[in-house]
């Protein structure tokens, strides 16, 4: 994955979120359970890394702002 840009983090309440999961579904429901909770700027896929167990996504959230603003 690239590293993590200044911006990302720039202010207090931005994270940027790494999911760590055995297959697509399962990273993907995660991504949904926080977009419920918070403004979220999702993935549309995973990573697979080489010798790495497992998929990898990256989500960027905005918990200072709910998901219906």
């Amino acid at each position: 994955m690239r590293p993590i840009n200044d911006a990302h983090v720039a202010e207090p309440g931005l994270a940027v979120v790494e999911i760590a999961a055995a297959d697509d579904a399962t990273a993907f429901a995660i991504q949904e359970m926080l977009a419920a909770r918070c403004a979220i700027a999702p993935a549309d896929r995973t990573i697979r890394e080489p010798g790495e167990p497992g998929v990898r996504l990256r989500c960027f959230l905005d918990v200072r702002q709910h998901p219906d603003v």
